[in-house]
């Protein structure tokens, strides 16, 4: 079916002017570790947080199961060069768009899939979702709150709009912490990936780590 077809397209989807962007949304496949939803503090984390981004490993991919396998941008499978090129050109962007007085799209990282002890999916998903991006587009207006974390900005429950959703705030606490132990680990597996795509990786990528490893110190 041809995405015109969607009733609730905007009517410049295919301007060859191009249209605006906002956000950035990238997300990954985790049972543990990464929060429901973080905002990236600048453009640099936030492509650090696109450059790191992972999932699980489930029974639909060959090979073991539950394995953290890197998926930078969602586009290692697409990309056609050095992802370390690619990870440049998206640093490089940030920095024309702040030498030109643009606006700066915000980067939001998600993670719908965290489970409880007994291996149930805390988050409902689905439907749901839009609860997080409703926080999202609020945020980009200055709407909305939220706290600093390890990993970017994360919200507080009463940020987020519940209407007809009995969701303990136990488990949203749960979906949106940092473990230290966990991201002692996670920092380290991106250290790992980092070395694994050789060198020159750009400065600005290992710039952040080492604020991270710093600020979880």
């Amino acid at each position: 079916m041809a995405a015109s077809q969607n009733p609730a397209i905007d009517p410049a989807w295919d301007d060859p002017a191009g249209v605006p962007i906002d956000a950035f949304v990238f997300g990954g496949r985790r049972s543990d570790t990464v929060p429901l939803v973080t905002e990236a503090r600048n453009w640099e984390e936030g492509v650090y947080m696109a450059a790191t981004m992972g999932s699980q490993t489930t029974a639909a991919a060959s090979g073991a199961q539950g394995i953290v396998r890197r998926d930078p941008f969602a586009m290692l499978p697409f990309c056609g060069y050095d992802m370390k090129q690619y990870f440049g050109h998206w640093l490089a962007l940030g920095r024309r768009l702040a030498d030109s007085g643009a606006y700066i799209p915000a980067f939001y990282c998600v993670n719908w899939f965290q489970k409880g002890e007994e291996g149930r999916f805390l988050w409902p998903g689905f439907g749901e979702n839009m609860r997080v991006l409703e926080w999202m587009f609020r945020r980009m207006e200055g709407k909305a709150g939220g706290q600093d974390s390890l990993f970017g900005i994360v919200p507080d429950y009463a940020d987020l709009n519940w209407n007809g959703l009995d969701f303990h705030p136990e488990d949203f606490s749960q979906i949106t912490s940092i473990d230290t132990e966990a991201w002692r680990q996670e920092l380290n597996s991106h250290a790992q990936w980092f070395r694994q795509l050789g060198n020159p990786l750009p400065q600005a990528l290992l710039d952040v780590h080492g604020r991270l490893e710093a600020a979880l110190a």
